[in-house]
């Protein structure tokens, strides 16, 4: 294993971490009516993080509309593509 894949493998899992917060804290505030102040403010901090790579993605694949709820598919690709990324990076 290389220095520079470890590293750039440790970074991903980082990220990846930090998605898997977004993505708990988003549901939390969503099927939780009230939320602790802390909890607004950490996730503005995930979504300040992570928004730069999934916006982009975003304007390329819509979320997908189905009935009242709007399956965000730029969220899981990033997601997929961070694992993926992170396995090359841990092989090298």
């Amino acid at each position: 294993m290389s220095a520079l894949g470890n590293l750039v493998g440790v970074l991903l899992t980082m990220f990846l971490i930090v998605l898997v917060a977004r993505l708990v804290l988003d549901w939390a505030v969503t099927l939780a009516g009230r939320m602790p102040p802390w909890s607004f403010r950490a996730r503005g901090i995930t979504h300040r993080v992570t928004e730069p790579v999934i916006a982009p993605v975003r304007r390329v694949v819509r979320p997908v509309r189905a009935g009242g709820v709007a399956f965000d598919l730029a969220f899981t690709l990033v997601f997929l593509a961070v694992v993926v990324l992170q396995s090359v990076a841990f092989s090298l």
